[in-house]
């Protein structure tokens, strides 16, 4: 599933294409994806204009002119594909479309249809059942260390646990809490309330800098995700520890022959990748 970095790297595709733009046609192609589309979803849509393309945790929120705010989630295979109308070609899957007045084309495309859209008020977004809840989001001054070990006191769940919970942090998932910890030199096994202090601040500064080097090299491509433009992301050949099992560190100075290399561990039913030498 498309994590901060990816969700943040499509953000940024269409932003540049719809703000300020009208939707001059919006298609929809079926009554439901993960879950029914709103009633009147095509009516409340065309003819409006972009105001902004936001993002919050895992989720787009797409503003118009009205106050209408389109909510996105890009689910497990969903993709938001952007062309020129004359180029455009119609693909299986392509669920939602939507046309601009100066000729672009982004089609939402998700052939598992895990993905979702919403429809919800501006002044109100925040408190949809989806939204209401999460935790601050990670690229935000707001995010840091004493918040982050405040949330995390009394936990005796495990930290990689913990960091995945989107109540104590928000967007992370798999890959980049796997590689967070790597940074800051944590275990994944490690009590969730232990962290504070110095930790605290190692961890929150790990989490940063992986997700801003992340972003930058647009995401992370392991099977469905592209960029709005189809490219791929590039994050994945910076991976330290993430899918890497009984492979050396990149920059680890533990003994490989004792250690094995990075490990797998599956934790809440998840694969957690980490450097037992390194990580503790």
């Amino acid at each position: 599933m498309p994590e901060l970095p990816e969700v943040e790297t499509v953000r940024r595709g269409l932003a540049l294409k719809l703000e300020g733009r009208r939707l001059v046609r919006v298609q929809q192609n079926r009554p439901d994806l993960r879950f029914p589309l709103p009633a009147n979803f095509v009516r409340r849509l065309e003819g409006r204009r972009v105001a902004a393309v936001k993002r919050r945790a895992k989720y787009l929120l797409i503003e118009m002119d009205d106050e209408t705010v389109l909510l996105v989630h890009l689910g497990m295979s969903g993709r938001m594909l952007v062309s020129r109308r004359e180029g455009a070609i119609a693909e299986p899957h392509d669920h939602v479309v939507l046309e601009t007045d100066d000729g672009w084309v982004v089609r939402f495309n998700d052939a598992r249809r895990f993905g979702l859209m919403d429809l919800a008020d501006r002044d109100t977004v925040a408190d949809h059942p989806l939204l209401a809840g999460l935790g601050p989001e990670p690229l935000e001054p707001e995010f840091n260390g004493p918040g982050l070990a405040a949330a995390l006191a009394g936990r005796s769940t495990n930290l990689k646990a913990a960091l995945l919970d989107q109540r104590i942090v928000a967007g992370l998932g798999n890959i980049y809490v796997s590689e967070s910890l790597y940074r800051a030199r944590l275990s994944p096994r490690r009590r969730a309330g232990t962290v504070s202090g110095s930790r605290a601040n190692q961890l929150v500064a790990a989490i940063k800098s992986v997700l801003e080097e992340a972003v930058e090299a647009g995401g992370s491509s392991l099977r469905d995700y592209v960029q709005t433009s189809g490219e791929l992301g590039y994050f994945q050949h910076r991976w330290a520890v993430y899918d890497r099992e009984g492979q050396a560190c990149p920059d680890c100075d533990c003994n490989f022959k004792r250690t094995g290399g990075v490990r797998r561990i599956v934790q809440g039913g998840r694969s957690t990748f980490y450097c037992p030498g390194r990580q503790r």
